[in-house]
C-alpha cells in the first residue's frame, strides 16, 4: 500500500506546477488545427460522415505535425501527430473505396432513395439485397403476363420498379399494382419455405414494365445469414399486402349500398345513409387477398363511389 501511495506521489508530485505562464500565444498553425479538430468531431455517421471526420482529423493532424516541426521542435510530437495523419489518410482512402464499391445503376439507386433509404438502411445491406438479384431489372413488356393463373409456379419475389400491372383472376379484375409494390407478395406470404405452389391469378403488363426479381430459394439463403434483411423483407411484404387488402376493399360491394370491410369481414358498411342495416349473409372467404369474395356481384361491374 506505501508502494502504490508513493508511485502516485511521485506522479502528481515529480513535476513542479505552473506558476508563470506563457504571455504570447501560439502560432497560426496550432490554433488552425484544434478547428479543424473541433469541427472534425462535428461528423455525422454512414459513409459521408466518416469520410468528413477522417478528411477534417487528418488535416488537423498534419497541422499538429506542421506545427511541431517548425515552433516546438520537437521530435516525439511531430511523430506522434504524423503517425495519427497517416492513419486517417489510410482510413480515408478505405471509406472512399467502400464507397465507390456499392454504387448502383440507376433504377436501383432510385430504388433505394424511394423505398430504403427512408428506412435507414445503409448502403452496405442494401448491397446485399442488390446482389441476391444479381442486381438486374427485368423487363415486361405491354400486355405480356408476368404471371399466369393456375400455371405460373411461385418461385420468385419481385418488386416493380416502373409501369404497372392488372391483376385479375378468371378473368375478372381485382387491382392494380404500381411502382414500389411487390408483385408477388400474398403467394410469398402464403408459402413456407419448404412448400411450393403456384399462381391464383393472372398479372398482365398494362404498360411496358420493369421489375427487379429475387429467386425464392437465394433470397431464403440470405435471410438465413442476415436476420435483419428477413425482419426488413417480413415488414415490406406485410405492409404490401395490407395495401392491397385496402385496395380490394375499396372495390368490393354487395349492391343496395352495402360494401364489406375486410378488417370487419362479419359486417357491412352502408354507404346509404337511409337504407336500413341488415344481417350480412355471406363472408369474405379466408386466405390471400386476391381471391374473389363468395357470392360478390364482379368487381368489373362494381360501381365507384
Amino acid at each position: 500500500m506505501g508502494e502504490n501511495a508513493s508511485f502516485w506521489e511521485s506522479l502528481i508530485y515529480a513535476h513542479p506546477t505552473c506558476t508563470t505562464w506563457k504571455q504570447e500565444a501560439e502560432g497560426s498553425i496550432y490554433h488552425l488545427a484544434s478547428i479543424l479538430f473541433v469541427v472534425g468531431f462535428m461528423g455525422g455517421s454512414g459513409f459521408f460522415g466518416l469520410l468528413y471526420l477522417f478528411s477534417l482529423l487528418g488535416l488537423g493532424f498534419l497541422c499538429s505535425s506542421v506545427w511541431a516541426w517548425l515552433d516546438v521542435c520537437a521530435a516525439d510530437i511531430f511523430s506522434w501527430n504524423f503517425i495519427l495523419f497517416a492513419i486517417c489518410f489510410v482510413q480515408f482512402i478505405y471509406v472512399t473505396y467502400q464507397v465507390r464499391s456499392v454504387s448502383f445503376d440507376r433504377e436501383f439507386q432510385e430504388l433505394y432513395s424511394a423505398l430504403f433509404q427512408p428506412l435507414g438502411i445503409s448502403l452496405t445491406v442494401y448491397r446485399k439485397i442488390v446482389l441476391c438479384c444479381d442486381a438486374e431489372v427485368v423487363t415486361l413488356e405491354k400486355e405480356h403476363c408476368y404471371a399466369m393463373q393456375g400455371k405460373t409456379p411461385i418461385d420468385k419475389l419481385s418488386l416493380l420498379v416502373s409501369g404497372r400491372i392488372r391483376v385479375t383472376v378468371d378473368g375478372e379484375f381485382l387491382h392494380y399494382i404500381f411502382p414500389l409494390q411487390f408483385l408477388d407478395s400474398p403467394e410469398w406470404d402464403s408459402l413456407r419455405p419448404t412448400e411450393e405452389g403456384i399462381f391464383q391469378v393472372t398479372l398482365t403488363a398494362e404498360t411496358d414494365c420493369r421489375y427487379v426479381a429475387w429467386r425464392r430459394k437465394k433470397l431464403y439463403l440470405l435471410f438465413a445469414k442476415h436476420r435483419f434483411i428477413s425482419r426488413l423483407f417480413s415488414i415490406l411484404i406485410g405492409s404490401d399486402i395490407a395495401e392491397k387488402l385496402y385496395a380490394l376493399n375499396d372495390r368490393v360491394h354487395v349492391g343496395k349500398g352495402f360494401r364489406y370491410d375486410i378488417r370487419l369481414p362479419n359486417f357491412y358498411h352502408v354507404s346509404l345513409p337511409e337504407t336500413p342495416p341488415v344481417q350480412p349473409s355471406h363472408h369474405l372467404q379466408q386466405g390471400s387477398p386476391r381471391r374473389k369474395p363468395v357470392g360478390v356481384t364482379n368487381c368489373g361491374s362494381f360501381s365507384t363511389q
